[in-house]
Formats: structure tokens, sequence, C-alpha cells
């Protein structure tokens, strides 16, 4: 999503662009809490592990906005372009990440590795077992954005021009519900197995997905609607607020029945209002920010390098002194990190994102097979 930071500084998308600076936070807060840290962090950090779920409403949205308004305007869109696309903005960045975990052993956060296969074809979050396979673990959430835009595009293509595909998506939310009602009940019996078989799997975790892509029909698809999601921002951004820290207190315990059959689904519509807001341009999210544009321009490569950057890093400073809970680690390693991720993005992302750019704009590459 450096695309959004970069496109939208002063555009109709800034507010997504702090929303993507907040996800990585609570992610980056939420993780750190694996590893030794302040006391406060516990309480800080703990409903962090929704910021995965903002970060999926985010790219439902974005994705399906694109090729929502590419339908609407041309009447189809190239799916060698789509892939491509997606192809030059995850990779490189993913696989010298991936390269960094096999070939240098010390950086691992955790015991072991899945198998290199489950990495590059992007299932290793089906089955993921923290007790075998517990190192670059957080990949798991990448691996079901790359199974949604494998599919996405090819669902829009069949279900775009029939009246009752709009009933998909809340079918898809009501058949999540099920599957983890039925599977909570008959597979999860510890901690472990709750990870294992209701926050990993890609059909358990499609709710902010589908979020996205609602909003973004929305907005590309029906303009009466477009103009009432874009009113009103304020009262949406409050009215999230207000529900953001309602389901911090509800799902307290995320690994009871009660939280795992509704709390996916309710966050999402949460993340959904919110980004509702920051779209609007009378909301207070509408205004740029340095800081978060820098954030959310190195969010990809911090997520893909925070947990191992963090771990050499607590292992460098305590021989030197540093308090492994104490908070001038803490900013150390979150100094680390943006660091390691800046350097990322300089030497992988960035050039790669250009070159795909540059081919785009040329359409110099036949096989991309561009519409007119």
């Amino acid at each position: 999503m450096n695309d959004v930071a970069k496109r939208s500084a002063s555009g109709p998308l800034v507010g997504l662009v702090h929303l993507r600076a907040l996800a990585i936070v609570l992610v980056f807060i939420y993780h750190y809490r694996l590893f030794a840290h302040p006391a406060w962090v516990d309480r800080v950090g703990a409903f962090g592990w929704t910021g995965v779920d903002l970060f999926f409403v985010l790219s439902g949205f974005l994705i399906s906005r694109q090729l929502f308004r590419s339908l609407a305007t041309r009447g189809t869109f190239s799916l060698r372009e789509f892939y491509f696309k997606r192809l030059l903005r995850i990779v490189p960045a993913y696989l010298v990440v991936l390269a960094a975990y096999f070939c240098f052993p010390a950086i691992h956060e955790r015991e072991s590795l899945p198998p290199l296969w489950r990495f590059l074809s992007f299932t290793q979050n089906i089955g993921l077992d923290l007790r075998t396979s517990g190192t670059f673990s957080h990949a798991w959430s990448l691996c079901i954005e790359e199974q949604f835009y494998l599919v996405l595009p090819l669902a829009v293509l069949a279900f775009a021009r029939r009246r009752r595909a709009v009933w998909i998506v809340p079918l898809l939310v009501a058949s999540g519900l099920v599957v983890r009602a039925l599977v909570y009940q008959h597979r999860v019996a510890d901690g472990i197995t709750w990870y294992e078989w209701i926050y990993y799997p890609t059909w358990s975790r499609l709710d902010g997905l589908l979020m996205g892509i609602a909003i973004g029909a929305i907005y590309e698809l029906q303009p009466a609607l477009r103009e009432k999601l874009l009113a009103n921002g304020r009262a949406r951004l409050a009215l999230a607020v207000v529900l953001w820290f309602g389901a911090r207190w509800l799902f307290e315990d995320p690994q009871s029945l009660w939280a795992s059959v509704i709390a996916f689904p309710a966050i999402a519509l949460i993340y959904g209002l919110l980004v509702s807001a920051a779209l609007s341009p009378s909301s207070i999210l509408a205004r740029s920010s340095r800081v978060t544009e820098w954030l959310a321009t190195l969010s990809y490569a911090l997520y893909l390098s925070h947990k191992a950057t963090i771990h050499v890093t607590q292992s460098a400073l305590a021989k030197i002194g540093f308090a492994a809970d104490g908070g001038a680690m803490l900013l150390a390693c979150a100094t680390a990190s943006l660091l390691v991720a800046f350097a990322l993005h300089l030497a992988v992302e960035r050039p790669f994102l250009r070159w795909r750019d540059r081919v785009l704009q040329t359409r110099s590459v036949g096989f991309l097979g561009r519409a007119p």
C-alpha cells in the first residue's frame, strides 16, 4: 500500500494513510508482547491483534475499488496486469526476508520454521502449529491476502453483472460464523489449537476483506450511497472509536466461544466505519501528516521484518547491559525496526515499484494485455 501513501498525500484517500500507519503500530506493539517488555505494553497492546483486521479492511477496499472502477469505466480489466502489479508489490521484499530467515538462523525469533514450500505457495497459514513452526508466523496474514488477490478478480469477473451477487458477501460472513462455531466446539482444546483452527485459517478470517469489498463496491458502483458514505465523517469516526473501546472490553478474551464466533465480523464492522470515516472530506483524518505518510510507506517492510529485528536487537543490547524489559530497549527495538524497514524499502521495494510503474506507463510489455 505504498501506492496509497504516494498517491494520497493530498488526495481523497489521505485518511487511509493514517489508518495504515495505525495498523502497523497496533501490530508492532502486539508482537512486542512476545518478547521481554515493560509491563504497560501488555495493557496497551492487548488489542493490537486487530491491527491485522484493519489491514484486511484496507486491502479489501483498495484492491476491489480498482477492479470495480475499471469495470465501471471500461467494462472489464486485465487479469495479467492485475497479477503483475500484485506480484511486483508483494513478492520481492517478501522473498528477501524469507531468504534471510532460511539463511541466517540467528535471526529466528522462535525455534523452527515451517517448510519452505509452505511460504512459497502462500499456504503457511493453513494448519499452522505454533509449537513446531513459530518463526515468521506473522506471514499467515500475507498468505490470506495473496489467496484473496488470486481469487477476487476472478470472482468479480464471474459475478459482477449478476444482480444476486450482492448476497455473496453477507452469505460468506454468515458462513464464517457457522464455521467458527462448529470448529470451536469440535477442534479447539487449548490456546495453540485456537490459533491453528480459528485465528489463522483463511475461512475464518474473511470478514475484514469482505467489509473492504463492500465499501469498495459502494464507493465505485453506487453513486447515491457513495455520497452518504462521504458525508458525516466526524460522526462515524466518533462512533468507530466508541465501538472500538467497547469491543476491547467485550472481546477481552478473544479465545472464548463468544468472541471466536462474532469478534472478527464485529471488528471488521468497526474498522469499516473507520475506513468510511477516513474517506470523508469532513473527517479530521482528511488532513495529511508526514509522520503517518512515512509509517504507511514503510508499513509492509516493517511488517515483514519487525520480529526478527526485535529479536536480534534485544539479543545484542542485553549483552551490553540493557534491561530486556526496559523502556530504553523498547525504544531501541522500535528504532532498529524502522531502520531495517527503511533499508528494505529503499533496496528492494522502491526499485521494483518504480520498474513496475514504468512498465505500466509505457505499456511496452505485451504480456500484460492492458484493456483499452
